[in-house]
Order: structure tokens, then sequence, then C-alpha cells
């Protein structure tokens, strides 16, 4: 069974950058046709989508938040990491990690991690 574990600062200051990672186990992150979300929930909030690193380690981001926004996988520790850059009050959220199988929904979720914005 699959199981992502989202870590990171819980606490980040105004204008820094937000580093996440996602420890995944029980499968490896280069399986064929996995791919590895990023989605966080503002409180009081539906979910948000931020982006996702593919098994052939291809990044795509959302539109809006694509220029603050880095993902990248360490093949070596089978994780992926978030940075969300230029951090502001209105990224708090709990952040989750999610894998998906190509053309199917997201199978698998980390249990979040609470991330909190403020000086």
């Amino acid at each position: 069974q699959v199981q992502l574990q989202e870590s990171g600062p819980g606490l980040v200051k105004p204008s820094q950058t937000l580093s996440l990672t996602c420890s995944v186990s029980g499968d490896s992150i280069t399986t064929n046709y996995y791919y590895w979300n990023w989605i966080r929930q503002p409180p009081g909030k539906g979910l948000e989508w931020i982006g996702y690193i593919s098994y052939r380690g291809i990044t795509y981001y959302s539109p809006s938040l694509r220029s603050r926004t880095s993902i990248s996988r360490d093949t070596s520790k089978n994780h992926v990491t978030l940075q969300l850059s230029s951090v502001t009050p209105e990224d708090a959220a709990v952040y989750y990690c999610a894998k998906m199988l190509s053309g199917y929904a997201y199978d698998y979720w980390g249990q979040g991690t609470q991330v909190t914005a403020s000086s």
C-alpha cells in the first residue's frame, strides 16, 4: 500500500520560501504513469491544486501559482518537494500531497500539514 507523508515547518515568515517534503513509501515515484501532486486547502475554503511532478520528472503548475512554485524530486530518497516563494498570509493552508495514476482520480493522499505564514 502506498503511503504519503508531508513534512516541513508549520510556520513561515512572510516573503520567505515555504519548503515541504512528501515522503513516499510502498511504491516508487518513478513508477510509470504516476503523478505526484501538491494540493492545499486554506481555512474555510476548498481544495486548490498547486502542481505536480510526473514519473518522468516533468512538472506542471497552476497558472495562478506558477511564478512562485517549484516542485522537484529526489529519486534516491523517493520523495517529492514543494517550494513556494514569497509567501504571504494568504498562503496559509493545509498542504497535501496526493498520488494520481494518469487518467484516474487521486488514489492516495497524505494526512496533510498545516502551514501558517506570520511574522
